[in-house]
């Protein structure tokens, strides 16, 4: 019988960049199919900026990150990262590849690693478009549909559903009512998909 997964992320979260190609394995081996939601860091519900974290613990997550990192077999670009503009726009390009029923994950696959692994400017639109075309991807269409108002609504109403959900920090899976937050939590959402309910 086939699931169904919210899936709350930021194209700007390392997590969820470290965490999307075991997610959509586990999504694959449990018949499961994934509604994306895009949007930041849901201060409203608790969820706090790494920016705004002390020195101490901003240290910890980021050993933690690299730790997981390799777990996942992805390499970050952390230490002396260049001065980059805000990825956040790149979520449109997301956005409109689902709502076109394009591969989704496959245009947030590049743009995320694009960012995290190579240290390129995606909040740039023509550094974006250059980089899914790159990947096989319309990235002239893709920065067209941005601005179209079905993407644009589909943003600011998936901010609403996370606050809504109780989502603060990303990834987020929500399952038959339970949520599991943190791409370490992959377990026990698979452990529900299989039956296991908590």
């Amino acid at each position: 019988m086939t699931k169904l997964v919210e899936y709350f992320f930021s194209i700007g979260s390392p997590w969820s960049y470290i965490g999307l190609d075991a997610f959509a394995e586990l999504a694959a081996n449990n018949d499961v199919v994934i509604k994306p939601y895009l949007t930041t860091v849901v201060e409203e519900n608790g969820g706090i900026f790494s920016r705004n974290r002390p020195e101490i613990r901003r240290a910890y997550w980021t050993r933690d990150l690299k730790r997981w990192a390799r777990v996942r077999g992805k390499e970050l670009l952390l230490d002396n990262r260049p001065a980059l503009s805000d990825p956040t726009p790149a979520s449109l390009f997301s956005i409109a590849a689902y709502l076109d029923n394009q591969d989704w994950i496959g245009v947030t696959r590049v743009l995320q690693h694009a960012f995290w692994s190579e240290g390129e400017d995606i909040g740039k639109p023509e550094v974006r478009s250059a980089i899914v075309n790159a990947a096989g991807f319309d990235g002239a269409a893709l920065l067209r549909r941005q601005a179209d108002e079905d993407v644009q609504s589909k943003w600011s109403a998936d901010r609403v559903h996370a606050r809504e959900s109780g989502v603060f920090g990303f990834p987020t899976y929500v399952y038959d009512g339970e949520v599991y937050w943190g791409q370490d939590n992959l377990p026990f959402l698979e452990r529900h998909l299989r039956g296991d309910r908590p």
